[in-house]
């Protein structure tokens, strides 16, 4: 007697390891998450995939390992799923000392050059690092990076624009723009920053209240001489010419010189999402890619502050 063929069993999809990447060619979930951004630690979170598999990468590492582990673990994420870390600047409030032995050792530090002497002499480069220039470059998840060098103290800062690949060819990819602790908008951040779905951008203080203050002249002088950081007229102005198409984050509010209140002012009536990062607790998870936006049903400006 004949038996029916056996019905074939197919294969289980095979489970990624911690190293291994995701199809590049498949739509993957990217999205922001600002742990905190303030004077006392700067640190926001790229989530790439679904679920227990996301992937990581830190743009600044302002914050203790410790805080931030903690943060993961409400996502059932460990800091083992870091993959890189974006450095805009090594100020200690953007690069917390703690991370030289609690990064994993998988993970890769992106350095600019201009600020590799001060990394050594932190002890940063005795770890996986890797010195970047003005130049293009791709890091984990194929996220292409385009660095843009500004005038923030002696040796400048870093903003960054941050394309996500594109599965269909010939289509525009997502992207982000991030700066921070910049002196000035310059048109070279306008230029390469120009219409970027989300924009993460300081709006450090309030040139009424920064006058105001007993801050030492000296300390006033730095910050608001073009080599410190934006005001909340100048952050107007820059995000009016990048023209971002979805949301705006605004980054790095003074608690001593600014408000949310007097930061949102500048962004009311616009074509525009506003989240204004806290200076300790972190944002909702903010979509950059088109399958995070299709997820996320939110059309409400969100504030925090």
């Amino acid at each position: 007697m004949l038996l029916p063929p056996k019905r074939a069993t197919p294969p289980k999809p095979k489970a990624l390891s911690l190293w291994e990447e995701p199809n590049p060619t498949e739509p993957q979930t990217v999205e922001l998450v600002v742990l905190a951004s303030s004077s006392a630690g700067n640190c926001s979170l790229l989530l790439r995939g679904e679920g227990r598999c996301r992937r990581i990468t830190l743009l600044d590492a302002g914050l203790s390992p410790l805080r931030v582990r903690r943060y993961l673990a409400t996502l059932g994420l460990g800091l083992e799923r870091i993959d890189d870390v974006l450095l805009t600047h090594l100020d200690q409030d953007h690069c917390h000392p703690g991370w030289v032995k609690q990064l994993p050792p998988h993970a890769k530090l992106r350095i600019f050059e201009r600020h590799r002497g001060r990394a050594s002499r932190a002890g940063l480069l005795k770890r996986r690092t890797d010195i970047f220039s003005d130049e293009p470059f791709h890091i984990s998840g194929n996220l292409h990076i385009t660095p843009i060098h500004l005038s923030h103290d002696s040796l400048g800062v870093v903003a960054f624009r941050i394309d996500l690949p594109t599965p269909v060819p010939d289509t525009a990819p997502t992207s982000l723009g991030y700066a921070t602790d910049l002196g000035r908008p310059t048109e070279q951040l306008v230029t390469t920053l120009a219409r970027v779905d989300v924009l993460a951008i300081e709006s450090n203080y309030c040139p009424h209240l920064q006058a105001a203050s007993d801050r030492p002249e000296f300390v006033k002088r730095r910050i608001t001489d073009g080599g410190g950081h934006l005001s909340n007229e100048q952050c107007a102005e820059a995000v009016r010419a990048i023209a971002p198409q979805r949301e705006v984050v605004l980054l790095h509010l003074s608690r001593q010189c600014n408000t949310p209140d007097r930061a949102a002012a500048h962004h009311h009536n616009q074509p525009y999402r506003l989240t204004i990062a806290h200076h300790q607790d972190p944002t909702s998870p903010i979509p950059i890619s088109s399958e995070s936006c299709a997820a996320s049903s939110s059309e409400t400006p969100q504030r925090l502050g």
